[in-house]
């Protein structure tokens, strides 16, 4: 990895961001559902292909019991035009949750849909197919990390009121597991945000309760009654830290057996999200294809449950006396039989990178792809990261005046800041990038988890340039700020795009979302921000903007 010299006010601007104009909205009351109200969790459509896409609901019955549910898909807002109409019967076995996977549709049309039972209508849900010809442009919005507590959800309600937007794909962490008092849950009793149910998410009833908390936020019932979801799950929708055997929340003495508290926690996930399951018989398995035309092909990958193994951790390459076994760490690293998708989601999307014929390959997936190297005093929490950069800053115009303590810490090696990201399995990410240079494809991987949005050119270990790497800031959840709240946070954002070598682009203190925008010509991620979710009055800031450009002596990332 390169080392960049002392940025500059010219680079640390950049880093800011190209704007700063900001618009204020203040948000009206949020209104009550009325406690008769048939569909108070809304309607929302997701996984659409060209034929078809799924719609949902949920319906609240005044007393247990079938409920007979009646949908109507339009091409018309009035539904006067209606294409496709059915009905179905819900219980209590599927939560009181309808999907429907409406089919014999034509490519490419806005749809409207609704549902009605008991003699009330829900609202109004608009929809779309998949293009199959003629895509000039495809603008998405990129979510992850929405988690209640932590505050409002001013993210989706800004993307649900853009009519240019296709479709919005979430990464992950839609909901997250924590009882009350848990994580970043400070400002949850004055924002009337506390958690249902109030412990910690461990069976079928708790997630279920959890994912009905969340989907009666008005601001995630807009997103969803405005356009199609494409949505995979992270590691808060089960536990934190998962792998496929385990989590680092999960305690199998106290808590019980993991793989059943998995089971539960993604049932109720594709109860209560409006996905396609590739195979019924295995809801574990999430990854699958959208292609919008010529133009973009978006593989959902599941980097988090299918087929990770258990992350390393620093602490285990400790000994009694504080030394750090790096040779062991390195060697374990490096090990070949590590994985993070597993052998047969490899295969598969080999294969799909292999028939691609489309002008982009987008991964959308959890966790950061692109090289984090930091120096280890700072991953280690032995130096703040203001006085390491005040020690490089002094190495560079005064390099005599070192200490030899102060010599040894900027002598310290950069590692991987998190090993639960694809710099934890280092031949899983080599082989991903070697097979997309080797096919040649256009590369853009999006990825949510850290909560700070990046970009960053992805090379491999030879130093080849493959791609870029686009990742979207958080819903709620707060960001490195929180970590290092001592530290000016748009210092932390461009010291670290200067430390890290791959790395073009950080903002590590501000919530929001980012929009992707896909032409034949280029493929451009612009990231929007808002000032506060702690508030009903907050402002919509514009953040910056980086391209790709096709083609194998493109692909890496260029400013606006």
């Amino acid at each position: 990895m390169s080392t960049r010299h002392a940025f500059t006010r010219r680079d640390f601007m950049r880093g800011v961001g190209a704007s700063v104009l900001a618009a204020t909205v203040v948000r009206t009351a949020r209104a009550e559902t009325a406690p008769d109200a048939l569909f108070r969790h809304g309607v929302a459509s997701g996984d659409p292909l060209s034929d078809r896409v799924i719609i949902w609901t949920r319906v609240t019955p005044p007393e247990p019991g079938p409920v007979r549910v009646e949908w109507e898909m339009a091409t018309d807002a009035r539904f006067n035009r209606v294409v496709r109409h059915g009905m179905l019967i819900t219980d209590a076995d599927q939560d009181y949750t309808v999907k429907v996977d409406v089919t014999g549709l034509r490519p490419g049309r806005q749809l409207y849909y609704r549902f009605r039972a008991n003699g009330q209508h829900s609202p109004r849900g608009r929809t779309r197919t998949l293009p199959e010809t003629g895509v000039e442009q495809i603008k998405l919005a990129v979510f992850s990390c929405s988690n209640y507590p932590a505050g409002y959800f001013h993210a989706y309600r800004e993307v649900a009121r853009l009519d240019d937007v296709f479709a919005s794909v979430h990464l992950g962490d839609y909901i997250y597991e924590y009882g009350q008092g848990g994580y970043a849950s400070e400002d949850a009793e004055a924002l009337g945000r506390l958690v249902d149910p109030p412990g910690e998410l461990l069976a079928l009833d708790d997630y279920r309760r959890r994912h009905a908390q969340y989907r009666s936020d008005p601001d995630l019932q807009a997103l969803h009654a405005a356009m199609p979801m494409i949505a995979v799950w992270d590691d808060h929708e089960i536990s934190n830290d998962t792998w496929t055997d385990g989590a680092e929340n999960h305690d199998a003495a106290s808590e019980g057996d993991f793989a059943a508290r998995k089971a539960a926690a993604l049932q109720a996930y594709h109860e209560w999200l409006p996905t396609r399951l590739p195979d019924p018989a295995r809801p574990e398995v999430i990854y699958r294809s959208f292609r919008f035309g010529d133009l973009l092909n978006l593989h959902m990958l599941d980097t988090r449950v299918v087929g990770r193994d258990k992350q390393l951790n620093y602490a285990d390459y400790f000994d009694a006396s504080g030394n750090f076994a790096s040779d062991a760490f390195t060697a374990d690293l490096a090990d070949p039989n590590r994985q993070l998708l597993g052998a047969e989601q490899l295969g598969w999307l080999t294969g799909q990178l292999a028939q691609s014929t489309t002008t982009w390959d987008v991964l959308g997936q959890q966790v950061l792809m692109g090289r984090m190297d930091i120096p280890s005093p700072l991953v280690l929490g032995s130096i703040s990261f203001s006085d390491y950069s005040a020690l490089v800053y002094k190495a560079q115009v005064a390099p005599q005046t070192l200490t030899p303590e102060e010599a040894a810490i900027l002598a310290q090696p950069a590692i991987p800041y998190n090993l639960d990201a694809w710099d934890g399995y280092f031949m899983a990410r080599e082989t991903v990038l070697g097979t997309a240079r080797a096919l040649d494809r256009n590369l853009v991987v999006l990825s949510g988890d850290t909560h700070n949005a990046w970009a960053s050119n992805l090379l491999d270990y030879s130093g080849n340039q493959v791609g870029v790497e686009f990742a979207t800031t958080s819903v709620s959840s707060p960001g490195l700020e929180a970590y290092f709240p001592s530290e000016d946070p748009v210092l932390v954002a461009a010291g670290l795009s200067q430390i890290i070598g791959p790395l073009e682009y950080a903002n590590t203190h501000q919530r929001g979302y980012m929009l992707l925008t896909a032409s034949h010509a280029e493929c451009r991620a612009e990231w929007v921000y808002v000032s506060t979710v702690k508030s009903d009055v907050y402002d919509v800031i514009p953040g910056p903007a980086w391209t790709t450009l096709p083609g194998a002596g493109n692909r890496s990332l260029i400013p606006g």
